[in-house]
């Protein structure tokens, strides 16, 4: 449906400029992002969002488990000798071998949601985080209209179909079949797919605290698949728990560990 997913070159100028436009000023409503940060991206795909940190002067890394995003991230930022980008699994590298030390902000966009186990891969995180560090997530919650990514499929009829996500496993999957796509990838967003109060259990019970979030009525990226101005989520709605995600087509969080509140912030 939407020719920039499988354009890498433009997919990935439209992940550095959504970045530069919505997800760093959100980040610096509560600390400037400085040009010695040291910035992760888990799930980094072919890094259009890591180039926007690193544009701003940040050294870092990128992971993902895609070998051939990764080699494209490679030949993207060749200019850049302070990124190291891996192609493995984040719970089998090295902090300190393979990605050359702690971070001070770690990025997952539009990830979290494809992720089993993420009690696991958020306290993983605290590992990685330098003193005073933070994370960044943003992600659809699982109930709003296309929270099931069936945009991307094949067929205009399904892409363009809201909410079809959430009928019973095996119905949806048989559509998607009669339609002439795979259904695995999509159903197993099923299983990992997170809503908002999910997501926000998960973080207190992993000894988060949240230090800044915003929902967004239109998702910031609509501009690009929908020609649509991003749009805040009435504060009313943010304010209803469950309803709240069927309305809101995404949610940007910044969280920081409950220690960090024993010792002086450090400012990246």
């Amino acid at each position: 449906m939407y020719e920039f997913h499988s354009n890498a070159e433009e997919y990935f100028n439209m992940q550095c400029e959504n970045c530069e436009q919505y997800v760093i000023p959100f980040i610096e409503e509560i600390r400037p992002v400085k040009p010695d940060s040291r910035v992760l991206e888990i799930g980094c795909g072919s890094a259009g969002v890591l180039y926007a940190f690193l544009k701003r002067g940040c050294s870092g890394a990128g992971i993902d488990i895609d070998h051939g995003s990764i080699e494209f991230a490679r030949k993207k930022l060749a200019d850049f000798h302070d990124v190291k980008l891996l192609a493995n699994d984040v719970y089998l590298v090295d902090t300190e071998k393979d990605l050359g030390g702690k971070f001070d902000l770690i990025i997952l966009k539009d990830v979290i949601e494809h992720i089993h186990n993420q009690e696991r891969l958020i306290v993983r995180m605290k590992e990685l985080l330098n003193p005073g560090g933070m994370i960044f997530f943003g992600f659809p919650p699982w109930q709003m209209p296309f929270g099931g990514h069936q945009q991307v499929l094949q067929s205009r009829v399904l892409s363009h179909a809201p909410y079809i996500h959430l009928l019973p496993r095996a119905v949806y999957g048989g559509l998607i079949k009669m339609f002439g796509d795979k259904p695995d990838g999509f159903l197993e967003i099923q299983d990992t797919g997170i809503s908002i109060e999910r997501f926000e259990r998960i973080v207190k019970a992993a000894g988060y605290s949240i230090a800044n979030r915003q929902f967004h009525l239109i998702n910031p990226i609509y501009k690009y698949k929908f020609g649509l101005k991003m749009r805040k989520q009435s504060p009313v709605i943010a304010a209803i728990p469950y309803l709240r995600n069927f309305l809101t087509t995404s949610v940007f969080y910044l969280i920081k560990p409950d220690l960090e509140n024993a010792v002086a912030e450090i400012e990246f």
